[in-house]
């Protein structure tokens, strides 16, 4: 993060938390200068960024003022979940939207796809194609199962930056970070074993869940804080919990940073229990905030964390290169990577190996984390702008995902089929639950957002959520 960056990371977040008020004279480009050490082009850059996601205003010869407050809506609720085990359910759901993603003209608002039209991605292509065009086959050849030496070596040099300090040999990689998670529950987890998640909860950890005949058992989740401890060791007095899963860094989908004291506290809980950990790293990269939040796994000591990302949501999802760093379960995860899909592909593990290690991905991560920064504050301009009152709305702290609770009476899947017609999609709340809760949810995705074909979609959102209460 550059230095104008993370000052305005500081001022924003003065601003966001009322410390600075609506219309209160922020301070001078000078005052500011003197008192962080930076130059004033620095400052100016700042301030230049908070105007870009509406925070500050300019007024001539008078300065810098916060922007007057808008209506903003409040947070979803924390929803009360299933007191015991459940099979999971909705995959019919989950698969007509992933099927639906490939129609002709399809407007697909709800995906968890980043945004891959970035400029700043094209040195990874000139390094696929590079690899492509080599003069020797190696390239074409299986790799070890643990994956490239060389990407490892800069996936490690990544994770110091989340507080971790791990060898390279300690990490697999992956076929996305979908098989990473795979290759964690089934080296921890039996047929018929219980795994609380957090909720809601990523619904591709869910579906694995589902395929290795295991049941969830949903933990209430904060939108600000996370999944609840207090209900958690509830749950695991009661119940024969094996693990936890969960994605404690701009989650999925609610977009929170869990604070490390509640991290921390988790992993307690964890020890006590003897139970593992299964940390969604996925979007970690994305938070807002410099440092980007420590993970779990960096707290732990004795390797029952298995921390899972990949590069799908950082760079691209075409590519299918993750990682796991599965801790005391380096052996068995090894087997389960064999007996899964073998070695992953060669030329993306070597190629993005290179886009690390010639300094593109800090560059990259720089320009799209303040994108999605911008987007955000759209997004939430047209949510508030078309959608009815008293609706809740995430806060996201990182990544490009926003959830929406809409009044009760809403149904969701209802909703996606009248949009259907008209080539729009939305995520439906109850595929984020094992027991279809959030009915009257939706996920929307804010990376690609575009004034001239978003608005009018998110705004006939808003439109058909306002007819069916009328109608209801």
């Amino acid at each position: 993060m550059n230095r104008y960056e993370h000052l305005a990371h500081i001022l924003g977040e003065r601003i966001e938390q009322g410390l600075y008020p609506a219309g209160h004279r922020l301070p001078s480009v000078r005052i500011l200068s003197d008192e962080h050490g930076v130059s004033v082009s620095t400052v100016q850059q700042a301030y230049r960024m908070l105007e870009d996601r509406q925070l500050v205003e300019a007024r001539p010869k008078s300065g810098y003022f916060v922007s007057l407050v808008k209506r903003q809506a409040g947070l979803p609720a924390t929803c009360r979940t299933p007191q015991r085990p459940v099979d999971i359910s909705q995959w019919d759901q989950v698969l007509a939207q992933i099927t639906s993603r490939t129609v002709p003209g399809m407007i697909s608002l709800g995906g968890g796809t980043p945004d891959v039209s970035s400029p700043s991605l094209k040195p990874l292509s000139r390094a696929l194609a590079k690899v492509a065009q080599r003069s020797d086959s190696s390239a074409l050849f299986y790799d070890t199962i643990e994956g490239s030496k060389a990407l490892r070596d800069q996936i490690a040099r990544l994770m110091i930056d989340s507080g971790s300090h791990i060898d390279a040999q300690n990490l697999v990689i992956t076929t996305g970070c979908h098989e990473a998670l795979s290759i964690a529950i089934r080296s921890v987890c039996e047929v018929g074993d219980i795994v609380a998640v957090d909720s809601p909860s990523f619904h591709g950890a869910m579906q694995t869940l589902k395929g290795f005949g295991m049941k969830a058992l949903e933990i209430p989740t904060d939108p600000v804080t996370g999944i609840s401890i207090e209900a958690l060791e509830m749950a695991l007095e009661q119940w024969p919990i094996k693990a936890i899963q969960l994605t404690p860094t701009c989650n999925n989908p609610l977009g929170y940073n869990m604070p490390d004291e509640r991290k921390k506290a988790l992993l307690r809980l964890a020890q006590c229990y003897d139970i593992a950990i299964i940390e969604d790293d996925v979007y970690g990269d994305l938070a807002f905030q410099y440092p980007r939040p420590a993970t779990i796994y960096s707290f732990d000591d004795d390797g029952r964390v298995l921390l899972c990302s990949s590069f799908s949501k950082t760079l691209a999802p075409g590519l299918r290169v993750g990682w796991i760093a599965p801790g005391r379960y380096r052996d068995i995860a090894i087997h389960m990577k064999y007996i899964g899909t073998g070695a992953t592909a060669t030329q993306p593990q070597l190629a993005i190996a290179d886009f690390i290690q010639q300094g593109h991905y800090q560059t990259h991560l720089r320009r799209v984390r303040q994108q999605y920064q911008q987007k955000l504050c759209l997004i939430n301009d047209w949510v508030v702008k078309y959608f009815p009152q008293g609706v809740g709305v995430s806060r996201p702290q990182g990544g490009f995902l926003l959830w929406i609770e809409l009044d009760e009476k809403i149904d969701t899947l209802r909703l996606n089929r009248l949009l259907e017609p008209e080539k729009i999609q939305i995520s439906v709340g109850s595929i984020f639950s094992a027991a279809g809760k959030y009915r009257n949810c939706l996920r929307l995705n804010f990376a690609n957002l575009d004034e001239n074909r978003h608005e009018a979609a998110i705004k006939r959102v808003g439109e058909t959520v306002h007819e069916m209460m009328k109608s209801s």
